[in-house]
């Protein structure tokens, strides 16, 4: 039997860093953003579907989402200011994430490539879970904004401004409920989150 590569390439998901070109007050890696935005789109998509008439799978949005930076392990996280700074960058960007989630895909014994492939090519999205996962994906970025700025690290102002018009763009009901519901928690003290009322 052939061994894989494939495990241990994700294992290094922990080892590449967010933000490179900022600085953190506590630094994030690719592996625990992925667990989060995996949290957030399994949210985001229950919430669809139970308040807004929604139809997804939210096990499998929990899944893409899990796998959404998987290419990363190859590729580095290049930092949004220089993936978006022109078209033609972020086309060609683009180009190699794709050619690093194949690569990653054939690192997989063949007869289990078309089940990741569905979990780690875009193109085998729905539209729907495409947008849930980028939503979500905006939405930790976004706090990860707040938990800067609430430590005092300013560096994250501007990020923060660029994450508002992002998540305007993708506007959901959903997303609407998520920000009204769960976000204001996340600028409160560990006291304030663990009790209703004072003691």
């Amino acid at each position: 039997m052939n061994q894989s590569h494939f495990f241990a390439h994700l294992s290094r998901m922990k080892l590449i860093g967010r933000w490179p070109l900022m600085r953190n007050v506590r630094t994030e890696n690719v592996s625990e953003h992925s667990l989060q935005v995996a949290f957030v789109a399994h949210a985001l998509a229950l919430i669809k579907n139970r308040k807004f008439n929604g139809n997804l799978n939210a096990e499998r949005v929990a899944l893409l989402a899990m796998y959404h930076d998987a290419s990363e392990v190859l590729t580095g996280d290049l930092p949004t200011p220089i993936k978006y700074y022109n078209p033609q960058i972020s086309h060609e960007y683009k180009k190699i994430e794709k050619i690093a989630q194949q690569k990653l895909i054939e690192m997989l014994p063949e007869d289990l490539q078309d089940d990741f492939r569905c979990l780690i090519d875009e193109n085998h999205y729905s539209d729907d879970e495409k947008s849930t996962v980028k939503q979500a994906d905006a939405l930790c970025a976004y706090l990860k904004c707040l938990e800067e700025l609430e430590a005092g690290n300013n560096e994250f102002k501007l990020a923060k401004a660029r994450l508002e018009k992002t998540l305007a763009q993708r506007q959901s009901p959903e997303m609407d409920y998520f920000m009204e519901v769960f976000i204001p928690s996340f600028s409160l003290s560990l006291d304030e989150i663990s009790f209703d009322s004072p003691l």
